[in-house]
């Protein structure tokens, strides 16, 4: 039986916590910007400085020959449903490129300018792989290291249909996935600036990021679908983050399509018409 007094208080708890993030009030407000402390690194660093580092190549402009900019926001759509095909790294270079590369480093590395907003520029969000079906990629975990554009190799994955389901809750539908993206928080970098305020500005950015990568993929006819429901341990896990200081706050498998795949999704939605939803 769902104690409903105490499930009401819960949600309006959380709308607080929302409302209090996502503004600036108050006389307390003082960051350890303001307070001239060290500013956090921009980026983390190698993880594994001695393994295998691939850099990405950056010819994107064969990829977008024939793209059209309204047919991509026109056809942006969630894809559930993939072939099980390989991505190429240059496909999979992009997707990396429209939703966190650098294209600027701004004063004595005070902030990079990147593909996507950020609020104070301050890029809480690392980018780790699962990556399964990538042309010249081994399966295995994988972190990407903006500053250069390359990516790391963490470790091998075992079982990568089953692990990707154990990180995504239980998403099966997930696992024919060729690489799945996980956007891990670095909470300090945007709490160095905005203190107890962060987390909203924070969260609006992990919005751009998944639209970059939406609409990325929607211009190179690949699928995807952002994830909110995972396990926080199991990503903590797979990736090496303390869970703390750092942890998983979205994620989003990549995969190819086929047109006709596209009507199953479609099912689902004539199912919601169906029961009147």
């Amino acid at each position: 039986m769902v104690d409903q007094q105490a499930h009401d208080e819960r949600i309006r708890a959380h709308r607080r916590l929302m409302r209090g993030a996502c503004g600036f009030e108050g006389e307390d407000f003082v960051s350890d910007q303001m307070l001239q402390r060290p500013q956090p690194p921009l980026t983390k660093p190698a993880m594994r400085p001695e393994t295998e580092r691939i850099a990405l190549p950056r010819e994107f402009g064969p990829l977008l020959e024939g793209a059209d900019l309204l047919a991509t926001f026109r056809d942006r759509r969630s894809a559930r449903v993939y072939t099980g095909q390989p991505v190429s790294l240059l496909q999979l270079s992009f997707l990396l490129w429209v939703t966190q590369g650098v294209k600027a480093i701004r004063g004595k590395s005070y902030a990079t300018l990147r593909t996507v907003p950020s609020g104070g520029a301050r890029h809480a969000f690392e980018t780790y792989l699962i990556v399964q079906h990538v042309d010249g990629l081994r399966p295995g975990a994988y972190h990407y290291l903006p500053m250069e554009h390359a990516v790391e190799f963490l470790h091998p994955v075992a079982d990568i249909p089953g692990t990707v389901s154990s990180v995504l809750a239980g998403q099966k539908w997930a696992g024919k996935a060729s690489v799945v993206f996980c956007w891990a928080c670095v909470a300090y970098r945007c709490e160095w600036r905005y203190d107890v305020f962060a987390h909203g500005p924070a969260l609006i950015d992990a919005g751009h990021i998944g639209q970059n990568l939406y609409l990325g993929c929607t211009a190179l006819r690949l699928g995807t679908c952002g994830v909110a429901a995972f396990d926080a341990d199991a990503a903590a896990g797979l990736f090496g983050l303390d869970g703390e200081e750092e942890f998983l706050v979205y994620a989003a498998p990549v995969g190819t399509v086929r047109e006709e795949y596209l009507a199953e999704e479609q099912a689902f939605y004539r199912f919601v018409e169906e029961q009147g939803l």
